[in-house]
């Protein structure tokens, strides 16, 4: 059974910056997709970033380009979302998800993804 365990969300005033971090358990390979959502209230749910654990290619939304990165510790089964010059539009619940299956180009689709972790908040203040 797979599980996703999200850490390092909290508040920052605008232009600071947060790692996030979600430790994956229970795949036995590493082909899979990693992505990183986010849902702030009254509005839907948002890709942000995607990992091809396997390959190690990285996507990003236009949103969040040049500042969120994705890295990964295949050791520890965790990739990590460093967010910098955070800006009060990018408070959300941030959600990490999985996927073994993916179609191409959907990277940042959440419907793409079947194991999902319990959500960790960022706050960015003005």
């Amino acid at each position: 059974q797979v599980q996703l365990v999200e850490s390092g969300g909290g508040s920052v005033q605008a232009g600071g910056a947060l790692r996030l971090s979600c430790t994956a358990a229970g795949f036995t390979h590493n082909s899979y997709y990693l992505g990183w959502f986010r849902q702030a209230p009254g509005k839907e749910r948002e890709g942000v970033a995607a990992m091809n654990i396997y390959a190690g290619n990285t996507f990003y939304a236009d949103s969040v380009k040049g500042r969120f990165t994705n890295s990964k510790d295949n050791a520890k089964n965790t990739v990590f979302l460093q967010m910098d010059s955070l800006k009060p539009e990018d408070s959300a619940m941030y959600y990490c998800a999985a996927t073994t299956a993916m179609t191409f180009g959907r990277q940042l689709v959440a419907a793409q993804y079947n194991y999902w972790g319990q959500g960790t908040q960022v706050t960015v203040s003005s």
